[in-house]
């Protein structure tokens, strides 16, 4: 097949996030922003001419030695090591497209993001701070019984916050017998699954409901002084629904600086560690990737050093 410049791939490019892809259209600007710094490097190495075929492994090695020594005009720091991956993801994604068009070029494996040694493992809360979070908020209030439901929907189903301050309440469909849930949630692009909440979750939900006598179509409304109980739009923000977990993580004196975040990751921590697949904990979250899930191997790791240290210590 007869190529043209690696440089001139762009717009081809974009076209198939867009159509095989199914990329969002900010996403699609972000790759091709992502893409212009390789670009840049290309034409400021006299490499404007490069064809796919004559990318090599010097090449990408040269353009990490550059991003890790860039210097941001703006803040004048370096490139943070995630931002320097947003870059490399987005030129693994340009050679998973030369793939897919029988272009010849580098495999996308080739291209290794940059490793941070000071990254920590992802935080997540011990079943025992579960539990005194959960138990914090003053359930004698309208606002207390919000906040109860909230922390349990939020560790029982792995919602992203986003997720959680969009729903509303005819998406529930809650009946009086209901003792569990499963509603449909449209998450990052535009993707529905199926969202599963406890029994704990669907009684805090309950008795938060009781005590409402708003038409406000949102589940979780605000109960800030000088707002009347009929006023509409009193959905929270995900700023609020943060500042709600930050407040109790405080009051429940947990030694951690959890977000609605690490309840996402306690969830999905909790599945891994009752033997739950990953490959089903990607489908409860919602990651279009299986690699993106792979962050909590940190659980399946340990309980397998843990299996092997009990049966090999004893011999």
């Amino acid at each position: 097949m007869t190529q043209k410049p690696i440089i001139k791939y762009l717009g081809d490019f974009v076209d198939y996030c867009e159509i095989e892809k199914g990329l969002s259209v900010k996403t699609q600007e972000n790759y091709g922003r992502f893409l212009a710094k390789f670009f840049n490097w290309l034409k400021n190495n006299s490499l404007a001419e490069l064809e796919p075929k004559d990318l090599t492994d010097d090449h990408i090695f040269k353009y990490r030695i550059f991003l890790s020594r860039f210097v941001d005009p703006v803040h004048k720091k370096l490139l943070q090591k995630s931002t320097q991956n947003y870059y490399l993801i987005a030129l693994r994604s340009l050679l998973e497209f030369f793939l897919e068009r029988n272009i010849t070029s580098l495999p996308p494996s080739k291209v290794k993001l940059a490793r941070d040694r000071s990254e920590r493992e992802i935080k997540f809360l011990k079943m025992d701070h579960l539990k005194r979070l959960l138990a914090a908020p003053d359930q004698s209030t309208a606002a207390g019984l919000r906040d109860r439901a909230i922390l349990e929907v939020l560790f029982s189903t792995g919602l992203r916050v986003s997720e959680l301050a969009h729903l509303n309440i005819e998406d529930l469909r809650l009946r009086k017998d209901s003792t569990d849930l499963e509603v449909a949630v449209v998450g990052k692009g535009s993707k529905v699954r199926a969202v599963y909440f406890s029994e704990r979750a669907v009684k805090a939900i309950k008795e938060y409901l009781e005590k409402r006598f708003d038409l406000d179509p949102a589940l979780f409304i605000n109960y800030k002084p000088g707002i009347a109980q009929t006023d509409h739009n009193r959905r929270l923000s995900v700023k609020s629904v943060e500042e709600i977990v930050k407040k109790y993580v405080k009051l429940a004196g947990l030694p951690v600086n959890a977000t609605p975040h690490t309840l996402r990751h306690s969830f999905a921590t909790d599945l891994l560690s009752h033997g739950v697949d990953l490959r089903l904990v990607q489908e409860f979250l919602g990651h279009k990737n299986i690699a993106t899930t792979q962050i909590y191997t940190h659980v399946t790791n340990k309980q397998l050093r843990d299996v092997h240290k009990r049966v090999h210590d004893n011999r």
